[in-house]
């Protein structure tokens, strides 16, 4: 059966997923969040955009592209200000279990350009063009046929590593949160940004003071002199 390619898409949250694009993605653990306060965001953010497509100022997709950030910005600080659930990434052998997965599938389904494991959620940047070129680097002629989407690369992540979180913390029943936030870099400006969001992230929430100092932080070597 021939893979459907899906550039967008809609679980609770829109996606716009393009083909071999580089991609920001957070995903958390499912009581990470009251659902309260996760639908207050979203109607907030709804209710914005709405406006803005009824009134159309002349830079109205910019600003219905604002607003999806504001949503980001405040959904990671409810994350960080006081992380709420059962924090199981707080573990060292479950963050591991995150962090293994990420690297296996390095290579293969993407590029692992810099992670950040915190304690209820996980922040990624992947380039997934890694999919569309050959053994010699040179891209191919058309989108292969077993090319591997965002949220099947998602899948893959999630579901293997919640199945060995649960086995090793000896429960059962969701694990992560069904919905991600993920959203495709658009120029090298948004790319170091995200960056350097990632490896921050730790050290605003007041854990470390240096980015390297913490555990579960991963940028690619190749990076590493750039920030």
């Amino acid at each position: 059966m021939k893979n459907e390619i899906k550039i967008n898409y809609q679980n609770r949250l829109p996606h716009i997923a393009p083909i071999g694009a580089t991609f920001f993605v957070t995903f958390r653990l499912h009581d990470s969040l009251p659902r309260p306060v996760v639908e207050s965001l979203r109607e907030r953010m709804n209710r914005a955009i709405e406006q803005l497509k009824k009134d159309k100022p002349p830079d109205y997709q910019e600003k219905i592209k604002n607003q999806r950030k504001l949503f980001f910005k405040h959904y990671d600080q409810q994350l960080d200000r006081k992380p709420y659930g059962e924090c199981y990434l707080r573990k060292p052998a479950v963050a591991k279990i995150v962090a293994d997965k990420l690297h296996e599938l390095d290579g293969d389904k993407y590029d692992l350009i810099t992670y950040c494991i915190m304690s209820n959620h996980v922040h990624v940047l992947f380039d997934t063009s890694k999919q569309l070129v050959d053994e010699n680097n040179f891209f191919l002629p058309e989108v292969p046929e077993d090319y591997t989407q965002l949220h099947q690369i998602m899948k893959l992540i999630k579901g293997a590593t919640a199945y060995a979180a649960n086995r090793l913390l000896g429960r059962k029943g969701a694990f992560w949160q069904k919905d991600s936030y993920d959203h495709y870099v658009r120029n090298e400006k948004e790319f170091w940004n995200i960056v350097y969001y990632i490896l921050r992230n730790p050290v605003k929430a007041g854990m470390v003071a240096e980015w390297k100092d913490f555990p579960y932080s991963y940028l690619k070597r190749e990076f590493g002199e750039l920030v």
